[in-house]
């Protein structure tokens, strides 16, 4: 998913308040989930109360969604904005998410589009509704195509490429790399970015992230079957912390690269277990989409022009720099 930047953390709390009606939810559906920003500590906008509805592809227990999620609260607390964030993996139910957002006529939706085409509909009703829409996380390739006013996160193609050139240059020859949902465009796509940037032999293995018991039995699995494999890839940090037990388990030799941080993804850098990681920076994501809705609204301002997205990352996260942000991924904002 970088170019460098500077986002300033702010502190925010947890508002009560109400819900929709849908929520925050898994896809077999229900738990509702609604968060806004208190008073931050400078710089508190005094324009008229809004309402922004984030809208992600979030699997349960996923803590790459914390750092977005903290990221959107600090903007929203910032803004006075009320946030109202929910989640869900199955791309038929976020779709009813978004609709659930237009029909409380929300100021502005924040929405990541894993599967494009199941947002298509919705997206242009949320337009339609006069309801502005940003895209951030996923679906760089889409967001123009869905009529998104704009883009915030990395490009996975160019990051897999960049991996890939990584790994030609600590001398890997047969990488696996690991995808924890199948269909899902940015995963996919880091992938096949690797198999462009890397010059040695590339697998792909898919595992289900949901269920991380499985997903440490199939990757040990693979690497006792093929004793080749020399570099093990993931793409998110909870999946590469459960790749450190399949290597040990299978007894691999392999190497460990990720992408995506948090806060025990990189003492595990730290601690040589990982040797890199790539970092998108979810929390100025989440920051950069609801605050642009802010902007937008207040002043007419879109990042971008329309035509070209606003990228995080990708950003190499290793020995010689992870201390730099190790503070900031114990306050769980990195």
């Amino acid at each position: 998913m970088r170019r460098n930047h500077r986002a300033a953390v702010f502190t925010a709390t947890v508002l009560a308040g109400t819900l929709f009606a849908a929520g925050c939810s898994s896809s077999s559906g229900g738990k509702k989930s609604e968060e806004g920003g208190a008073d931050a500590s400078a710089g508190k906008a005094t324009t008229p109360r809004m309402t922004v509805a984030m809208v992600t592809h979030a699997s349960p227990g996923d803590t790459f969604w914390d750092l977005v999620r903290k990221g959107a609260q600090a903007a929203a607390a910032k803004d006075n904005i009320k946030l109202v964030y929910s989640s869900d993996p199955s791309a038929g139910n976020q779709a009813n998410l978004v609709q659930n957002a237009i029909d409380q006529k929300v100021d502005g939706i924040a929405l990541t589009a894993a599967k494009p085409d199941a947002l298509k509909d919705v997206v242009a009703k949320a337009t339609a509704a006069g309801i502005p829409v940003v895209g951030f996380n996923s679906g760089v390739s889409d967001w123009k195509k869905l009529g998104m006013l704009e883009y915030f996160g990395q490009d996975e193609s160019i990051a897999g490429q960049a991996f890939g050139r990584r790994l030609n240059q600590l001398g890997a020859k047969h990488a696996l790399c690991v995808i924890q949902e199948q269909g899902q465009v940015a995963l996919e796509a880091r992938c096949a970015g690797l198999k462009k940037g890397f010059s040695g032999k590339t697998d792909v293995l898919y595992v289900n992230g949901t269920d991380m018991p499985s997903v440490k039995s199939t990757i040990t699995a693979k690497l006792t079957q093929d004793s080749s494999i020399d570099q093990v890839v993931t793409l998110g940090a909870p999946i590469a912390l459960t790749a450190i037990q399949s290597l040990s388990d299978s007894g691999s030799k392999a190497k460990l690269a990720t992408f995506d941080l948090n806060k025990d993804l990189v003492k595990a850098v730290q601690d040589g277990k990982v040797e890199f990681a790539v970092d998108q920076q979810p929390y100025l994501q989440g920051y950069l989409a609801v605050d642009s809705l802010w902007l937008y609204k207040n002043n007419g301002n879109f990042s971008g022009g329309g035509t070209a997205p606003v990228l995080t990352g990708p950003a190499f996260i290793d020995k010689t720099n992870v201390a730099s942000v190790a503070k900031f991924a114990a306050n769980g904002t990195r």
